[in-house]
């Protein structure tokens, strides 16, 4: 059981991280160590056209149903592991949690203040980044499928996928450049501290005070702007904005006269609400947008004009829950949540009944010894 739970309730069938990922699905239960469990899963096996599984390498082959024991039984399996680390490698059997991976991918050194140790997100990622990217292998294998008639094994491990959250910055030690280094709400490019995280009078915005063809054109009217509201003088507005970076880090610019300007801009994001700040980017084309808390985003009309919450019924609790809906509209094939998540084992009857042809005698006396 993972919390936390509806209603502060511990259960099994109350898991708000449970609800969270399992709209859409059936549950089963099958004690895979007895030899009945295993025959269970093996006969769906044989009919299916993917499994996905996250047990520590090694475990499925203990019990013969691996990759290669399994393409035997049904060649078109596309077989999909998500494992800490990979299948194999010196460090494939080492324990993890969310903590392990992110700190083992990269993305943690980022994470935190530049004046004290790393710290973990709020939120679990690193198993997020790893299925996403098991999803889109097993894509990758069907789409093989289709013109070879065979599955594949599909080797995801977390590491590596957390890893790619560095973006660009993991190419930085390889190629001997300049890393990026944590700093709260921002981050260091040597001795540059660029926060992306400003304060408003009510909370937080995030704003891009960048340089260069790209982001300078931006900061340049932002400059312009809090000149008009008389946040700068004329001098510190007029600056290369563009060319700004190059300044900064060739030394031409002094660090102090940077960190004075940032002073400026937070005098500027202080004075005013987030909506003010959303408002004046808005009207002028500012790269600039509150940091919303989760009522607000529960909240949001862009979201409630595009039905994106849905409500799905809880028989079990006597009442419908809104759901975050699908993550993205196909205009053909849109995305339907058609069923609440599971209860532990709810579909035993009607896959393992309907679907193998076991009777409901036999389903019983599996439930009494433990296999179901």
């Amino acid at each position: 059981m993972i919390p936390p739970f509806a209603h502060d309730e511990p259960h099994r069938d109350r898991s708000l991280y449970w609800w969270a990922y399992n709209r859409n699905k059936r549950s089963i239960t099958a004690d895979l160590e007895h030899p009945r469990g295993r025959e269970l899963v093996l006969n769906l096996v044989r009919r299916a056209d993917f499994l996905i599984e996250s047990f520590n390498p090694g475990y499925m082959a203990s019990l013969g149903m691996d990759y290669a024991a399994l393409d035997a039984l049904n060649p078109a399996l596309i077989y999909v592991s998500i494992t800490p680390f990979g299948q194999d490698g010196p460090k494939a059997s080492y324990a993890d949690s969310d903590l392990i991976v992110m700190a083992a991918g990269g993305p943690q050194v980022l994470t935190g203040d530049d004046d004290r140790p790393p710290v973990r997100l709020s939120v679990p990622q690193g198993y997020l980044h790893a299925s996403g990217d098991a999803a889109v292998g097993a894509m990758l294998a069907h789409h093989e499928r289709v013109r070879s008639g065979r599955g594949q094994h599909v080797d995801i491990a977390a590491q590596v996928s957390a890893a790619m959250a560095t973006q660009s910055m993991i190419l930085a030690a390889p190629l001997n450049s300049t890393q990026l280094t944590r700093l709260s709400g921002g981050v260091k490019l040597g001795p540059v501290k660029l926060p992306f995280v400003w304060p408003a009078r009510d909370g937080y915005v995030t704003l891009s005070f960048l340089f260069g063809s790209a982001l300078g054109v931006f900061t340049r009217k932002l400059m312009h702007y809090i000149c008009e509201r008389g946040f700068c003088d004329e001098r510190t507005r007029d600056k290369d904005w563009i060319g700004y970076g190059a300044l900064l880090f060739s030394g031409k610019e002094p660090i102090e006269e940077y960190e004075r300007i940032k002073g400026l801009i937070a005098d500027f994001t202080r004075a005013h609400t987030k909506a003010e700040l959303f408002a004046m980017a808005q009207e002028h084309g500012l790269l600039m947008t509150p940091v919303t808390t989760i009522p607000e985003v529960v909240e949001s009309t862009q979201l409630e004009s595009r039905g994106y919450w849905q409500s799905l019924e809880h028989p079990e609790l006597g009442r419908s829950v809104a759901y975050p809906g699908p993550f993205v509209k196909f205009s053909a094939t849109p995305i339907e949540y058609r069923r609440r998540p599971p209860t532990v084992g709810e579909h035993n009857r009607e896959i393992l009944g309907a679907e193998l042809g076991l009777s409901d005698e036999r389903l019983a006396q599996l439930a009494r010894e433990g296999i179901i």
